[in-house]
């Protein structure tokens, strides 16, 4: 007889652990958000996992009443490999921040994605190094006056997003701390994928980089500036809806819906396209130029790879049984040394 599970409430995932984040911080509405849709999804909490790396945002396991690994500088996704391989039945979950993922990490991020291994990666991307005291980060932009750049940076900043589509994300997805709806409907979308999702979350660092994300925030001017994406729906945005982006050639180009053009006329959002083209595009489109789009830009199924190594691993078994690994030890050439 099938034993029925108790029914959790937000308050059962958080842990006893005092929250140790700056106040005002951006984190504390992930975390929450998190909290809140873990119960919708009717997983034990003995089969949830977090794994982190270092920095303000890998300091989430411990607020999380579930089990949890605080690992090593930018290698969160081995560990979430290796861990999906031996325990596939467990919802893992990768917390990383634009230092610790794309930066040391960024090996590490990058093979984890192309292998389409079932975790869930949520990166807090703040354009800074909270934890070090606010040195520029992979994604600060250019010119951007740091305490490790003084005279302004000259790095160009990588694309989160783009990185996880070139990599072939099978699903690919941007939020915003402050959203908290859209935030808690993105996080459910990205738990309930099969293979690995990548959600890149635009958090803000209130001490060292504070209003980074204001113009996609701020409830006064983000509806002329966030573009949000829905399947099947054309590319509409702005205060009265009356904006939206349309193809010229291979360029998008933002139209006015109230000079003659129509809404067949625009580009139409596809989250299903094999083909990542399009999700890569909407990636590009930067303030001022264009919105920013946020919600799902890529959802598609693909097997996952710790389907393909196990089940190799049972083939070699079928084949040639059970391993010994003392016979292994001794077998082919040796070496004795004197």
């Amino acid at each position: 007889m099938a034993t029925e599970l108790p029914v959790l409430t937000a308050q059962d995932f958080a842990s006893d652990q005092d929250v140790r984040w700056c106040p005002g911080c951006g984190d504390y509405s992930i975390l929450a958000q998190m909290k809140k849709i873990m119960p919708s999804l009717g997983i034990p909490r003995e089969q949830i996992v977090f794994i982190s790396g270092i920095g303000c945002s890998s300091r989430f396991p411990y607020y999380m009443n579930t089990y949890g690994m605080h690992s090593i500088h930018g290698r969160a996704p081995a560990f979430a490999t290796g861990l999906k391989i031996a325990r596939p039945d467990l919802h893992v979950w990768v917390i990383t921040g634009d230092g610790d993922g794309l930066s040391i990490g960024g090996n590490h991020l990058m093979h984890a994605i192309r292998r389409n291994v079932d975790i869930n990666v949520i990166l807090f991307n703040n354009r800074i190094y909270g934890l070090t005291k606010g040195q520029y980060s992979p994604t600060s932009p250019l010119g951007k006056v740091t305490k490790s750049t003084p005279m302004g940076s000259v790095d160009f900043p990588l694309h989160p997003l783009s990185v996880a589509i070139g990599c072939e994300a099978t699903f690919v997805a941007r939020t915003i701390d402050v959203n908290i709806q859209h935030l808690g409907v993105v996080l459910r979308r990205a738990a309930e994928h099969k293979g690995v999702s990548f959600v890149e979350v635009y958090q803000n660092c209130n001490v060292f980089n504070d209003g980074a994300w204001e113009y996609a925030s701020d409830k006064k001017v983000r509806d002329d500036n966030v573009l949000e994406l829905e399947h099947g729906k054309p590319l509409i945005f702005g205060k009265n809806r009356d904006k939206g982006i349309r193809l010229n050639g291979t360029t998008p180009e933002v139209v006015d819906l109230n000079n003659g053009v129509k809404e067949d006329d625009l580009v139409f959002h596809d989250e299903k396209a094999e083909e990542p083209t399009l999700a890569y595009l909407l990636s590009r489109m930067r303030h001022p130029e264009f919105p920013e789009p946020i919600g799902v830009f890529r959802a598609v199924d693909r097997t996952t790879y710790e389907a393909e190594v196990n089940h190799q691993t049972e083939v070699a078994r079928e084949k040639k049984g059970e391993g010994d690994l003392a016979a292994l030890f001794s077998t082919g050439d040796t070496w004795t040394v004197e």
